[in-house]
């Protein structure tokens, strides 16, 4: 339009006037002719993330696991106010990608149907024991419907532990599914006998039958069909665990039930693309009532009294009562107790201590304290001895001196 006014004989002035630009512009494109303009891109500007940088590459050199959002979540805390993909964008320049994974085929339940349930180790140093690693394990149960995530960290998986987690993850939840799918954890699964087919732990099967569900093994070397449990164990590592610290069992739970709560049951689910936690308040009415009485399955066991009066089970040690004789006596381990048994008589009842290296003294059980290092003995009267004047004495020692026979 430029070029062609120019030729019907308008000034420069006038072609502004009618074009409603500057007239350098008129000049710029009249002195250039036919000729295309070139439009180069905009400079980019700068990305909010830029401060961050070095942090972020300091952060995931350390931990490389560390998850996208977990980091993302960080940031904020920062003061960062950008959007998640500007941080999922620049860690993909920052940590090469992996293999490309197979396909794999989902398998998705009804609600209500089925759960799935396992362990994962994890090697912790707690403050509270400095220079030591421990080796915990995080048992899990997640609903393979909303993918609904349970998970407790353990100090060992014996029998017990796998019942009282189970009686605690149902309690949580609110109600148990119609079955729950395992690997071939030996407290579940004792092995498989061509009459029988698989053998499962009689106290399991106590535990099913008290709650309603139905135990299912998985098939040997097929972790994949226990996906729905196994993949959360990476996210737990990668998005909780990395990069915190605990001060002992007891804080690794707190802060982790926290996250439960707070972070992973209010994610977005990557497979089902729903909120886990409002996913699951619709399976919830799916699933079976709880029982009305609590379950109650006896384990025995036999251990020997120490000589401080203790009873050591499951790395914990129980008090019995003072004057109790130091021989083997019966212990009954429940979900939720520690009864002991002297020829068959309650001496002692706890509550199942959590964790390793923990030690309960009944009240009662202590009749006389333990005395301190360096403490005065006590006296004469207390221990059992009638004190006597001196007079006594003296008058002994004359007689004897005298050689008179003692009256």
């Amino acid at each position: 339009m430029i070029l062609d006014l120019a030729r019907q004989g308008l000034s420069v002035s006038a072609i502004a006037r009618r074009t409603g630009h500057d007239r350098k512009t008129i000049k710029k494109y009249l002195e250039r002719g036919m000729q295309a303009p070139a439009y180069t891109p905009r400079p980019p500007a700068p990305s909010p993330l830029a401060p961050h940088h070095a942090w972020l590459r300091e952060r995931v050199a350390r931990f490389p696991d560390l998850s996208g959002s977990r980091l993302w979540r960080e940031l904020r805390d920062q003061g960062f106010t950008g959007g998640y993909s500007t941080v999922t964008d620049f860690l993909r320049t920052t940590r090469p990608a992996g293999a490309p994974a197979p396909f794999e085929r989902r398998f998705e339940t009804p609600p209500g149907r089925q759960a799935q349930a396992d362990f994962a180790f994890f090697r912790v140093r707690f403050e509270a024991e400095p220079g030591t690693e421990r080796i915990v394990w995080l048992f899990s149960l997640v609903l393979g419907h909303s993918r609904m995530l349970w998970a407790r960290f353990v100090a060992q998986q014996d029998l017990a532990t796998v019942l009282r987690c189970h009686v605690a993850a149902f309690a949580a939840l609110g109600g148990v599914p119609e079955q729950i799918l395992y690997d071939r954890m030996k407290t579940a699964v004792l092995g498989e006998v061509d009459d029988r087919g698989i053998v499962y732990n009689d106290k399991l099967l106590a535990l099913a039958s008290h709650y309603g569900f139905t135990p299912k093994a998985c098939r040997p070397y097929r972790a994949k069909t226990k996906g729905k449990v196994e993949r959360p164990f990476r996210y737990v590592r990668e998005d909780f665990f990395l990069a915190r610290s605990f001060r002992d069992l007891d804080d690794l739970n707190a802060q982790f039930a926290q996250w439960l709560d707070q972070v992973a049951n209010r994610r977005l689910h990557g497979t089902t693309g729903r909120i886990v936690a409002e996913h699951f308040t619709e399976e919830r009415p799916s699933l079976k009532p709880l029982p009305a009485g609590p379950f109650n399955a006896v384990l025995r066991l036999e251990r020997r009294i120490s000589r401080d009066g203790m009873v050591s089970i499951g790395g914990n040690l129980y008090s019995v009562p003072d004057g109790t004789r130091r021989r083997p006596v019966e212990v009954q381990l429940t979900a939720a107790e520690v009864n002991i048994l002297e020829e068959g008589r309650l001496i002692a009842a706890h509550p199942v201590l959590d964790g390793r290296g923990k030690r309960r003294i009944a009240e009662g059980h202590r009749s006389t304290p333990v005395p301190r290092a360096g403490a005065a003995p006590p006296p004469l009267a207390e221990a059992g001895v009638t004190p006597r004047s001196l007079a006594i004495y003296e008058a002994i020692g004359r007689r004897l001196a005298n050689a008179e026979p003692a009256r």
